[in-house]
């Protein structure tokens, strides 16, 4: 049974509703896109290679080149290392974009389980599909929880495997305090609205390595080294002053942000803890989740609903909840026949079970309360 918006409020104020994102811009994005519009230098010029500098800086990496979309970002990097024909160990519960760009790049995406904790990619798996092929490994540091950098790292040693990083949802996530923008080979970023910090739409590779960056470089814009002299086949997937002016903003403002964004998910966990059917995410010691999505899981046997009734339901109290993702790769039409359910058990539950709640920085404490006020009715949980 779904409980009316009235049944909380109890004579008292109207309860607003709670978007599950929401894009946090002021004057000073408005001051700086102003200020290059009146320029009349629209495209990358100084202000994206001051952009891509900060960043770099930010994250503790001696490079940073800027794109046009995260996806931008993936291509780029896959398309650098990769050949025709290379095995890539990617996890299987992620976005689509992850192991397409695999696919673009001409090398053949290797689908593994992930972590039924972390959600993430693990080195155990990854050894069970090592093969002589395998090249390169793309984990996700997805909702924001790093992988296990340094385990993939080691194993990444061992077999000689070049490793890709989708970060586009972990802007200021660190592991062994570190932030996870600096490990190689590369680490590729989103800046689409919904993420911790945005361009609007845009992208960004971090490495250490100077050949790699120079390759990304050219492979971004067409291949050419001086103008009209071009050494690659390469793509115009640049970014504009527009876009850095306003990633310069969001950068410095992204520590508070991730602040923010931690802060909430804490209280969501405490106030959503010992719900039975109810799995919020776990702290991993030595990491500092970024909480792009704050993403419970929901046992129906457990619970007494499942995970989309209770998506409905919070719904009619005004809360917005998604679902990240509700296919795992390998049901995806697109990637038909490369595995069955049962060889990907976790990435398999998970995707009929997870459900991601409000956590953005408009998130406020009153909010916080409505929402687990809201959870623990609909689920008839009372508190002590």
């Amino acid at each position: 049974m779904l409980l009316p918006v009235d049944k909380l409020g109890r004579g008292g104020p109207a309860i607003r509703n709670i978007p599950i994102a929401e894009v946090s811009l002021d004057r000073r994005e408005v001051r700086a896109v102003g200020q290059v519009l009146k320029s009349g230098n629209l495209r990358a010029g100084k202000i994206t290679e001051d952009f891509e500098a900060s960043f770099a800086a930010r994250v503790g990496a001696r490079h940073a080149v800027a794109v046009n979309s995260g996806t931008a970002a993936l291509y780029l990097a896959c398309r650098a290392v990769l050949g025709p024909g290379d095995e890539v160990i990617v996890p299987d519960f992620t976005f689509v974009a992850t192991a397409a760009m695999v696919v673009a790049a001409g090398a053949k995406p290797v689908f593994a389980d992930v972590d039924p904790v972390t959600f993430t990619l693990g080195p155990a798996e990854v050894e069970r599909h090592l093969t002589p092929r395998t090249r390169a490994l793309v984990p996700v540091h997805l909702y924001g929880q790093p992988a296990d950098i340094e385990g993939l790292a080691r194993l990444g040693r061992r077999h000689r495997l070049r490793i890709l990083w989708d970060a586009a949802q972990a802007h200021g996530a660190q592991f062994r305090g570190r932030d996870v923008g600096s490990f190689p080979d590369a680490v590729c970023y989103s800046f689409y609205p919904t993420k911790n910090m945005t361009t609007g739409e845009g992208g960004m590779i971090t490495t250490s390595n100077a050949a790699l960056a120079a390759e990304l470089r050219l492979l971004r814009s067409h291949g050419e080294v001086s103008r009209y002299r071009h050494v690659r086949i390469g793509f115009n997937f640049r970014t504009t002053d527009i876009a850095s002016a306003i990633g310069r903003v969001q950068l410095a403002r992204l520590p508070k942000a991730v602040r923010a964004r931690q802060r909430n998910a804490k209280i969501l966990i405490e106030g959503l803890s010992g719900i039975p059917g109810l799995e919020t995410p776990r702290l991993i010691s030595g990491t500092s989740h970024a909480f792009s999505l704050f993403t419970i899981c929901v046992n129906a046997r457990q619970a007494g609903i499942s995970r989309d009734e209770l998506a409905k339901a919070l719904q009619h109290h005004g809360i917005q909840s998604a679902v990240h993702y509700p296919l795992p790769l390998h049901r995806q039409p697109v990637f038909r026949g490369y595995g069955l359910d049962r060889d990907f058990p976790v990435s398999t539950r998970l995707a009929k079970t997870v459900l991601s709640l409000p956590v953005h920085p408009g998130v406020k404490g009153a909010d916080l309360h409505q929402i687990v006020r809201s959870v623990r009715t609909i689920l008839k949980i009372g508190r002590d």
